[in-house]
């Protein structure tokens, strides 16, 4: 399970950055960076992803998921089970889905001697206006789904 400040964190912030890695079918691992993740609890993380990218085309066909979560103190590595929740998310520019995944197993990660001071800075460039109106649509949407 993962702690439970941690998902209270994870909620408060407006978009968290993780990693996630996935593999195809043949076990061709793959991962990404991403920041459209909530915790719905302990157990259930919901994330938005390109409906067309590598990453949600595995959580479809594969199904596992592992999620690093680099937090104050902590490196967790979460293993657990994806499926499309939403493949679609409405007033969004582009085909945008979302997936919920069951944790299995966390696992601390962080090494010996050592510790993590903040999470990953994360800032938009370019456009940021339109950035963060997307991640606030799509932030709703991760958090009030049903």
């Amino acid at each position: 399970m993962l702690p439970r400040e941690l998902v209270d964190l994870m909620r408060e912030l407006a978009v968290f950055p993780v990693v996630v890695g996935t593999s195809d079918k043949e076990g061709n691992l793959h991962m990404t960076f991403l920041t459209w993740i909530y915790p719905l609890d302990e157990r259930t993380l919901r994330v938005a992803l390109s409906s067309s990218s590598r990453t949600a085309e595995n959580i479809r066909n594969a199904k596992r998921v592992v999620v690093q979560i680099f937090a104050p103190y902590r490196s967790l590595t979460c293993y657990g089970v994806g499926k499309e929740i939403i493949d679609r998310i409405e007033g969004i520019p582009f085909e945008v889905s979302v997936f919920e995944i069951e944790v299995e197993r966390v696992e601390n990660t962080l090494f010996p001697g050592s510790t993590i001071t903040g999470i990953i800075p994360f800032a938009h460039s370019g456009a940021v206006k339109e950035m963060v109106e997307l991640d606030s649509a799509v932030m709703t949407v991760l958090r009030n789904w049903e």
